[in-house]
């Protein structure tokens, strides 16, 4: 398989694993989300990113639809966002301002 193949497989097993905590198995609770980032985002360049407030800052974004949880198509665009936010530290590009 692939390093493309094994991210995404990986990215929907890591939903799957904690989406499935409560009756909701096709989507994140407030602290499904919580527990995630808690327990997933262990490397200091994306922990410090994130306190208690911002999960429920990231659930009200992330939210698209409305229902109080984040299903996959949102749980994705959370990822994106890290990636990105990854990807402008490591090339040391800093705010809006800069161009991609």
């Amino acid at each position: 398989m692939s390093r493309l193949e094994q991210t995404v497989v990986s990215l929907v097993e890591l939903f799957e694993e904690y989406a499935g905590q409560d009756e909701q198995k096709n989507k994140l609770s407030s602290a499904e989300l919580k527990q995630l980032l808690e327990k997933e985002l262990s490397s200091p360049e994306f922990k410090k990113k994130f306190n208690e407030e911002d999960v429920g800052e990231a659930m009200k974004t992330l939210d698209k639809n409305h229902d109080g949880a984040v299903n996959i198509r949102e749980f994705c665009q959370l990822v994106g966002l890290l990636a990105k936010g990854y990807y402008r530290q490591k090339k040391g590009k800093g705010g809006k301002d800069d161009q991609e």
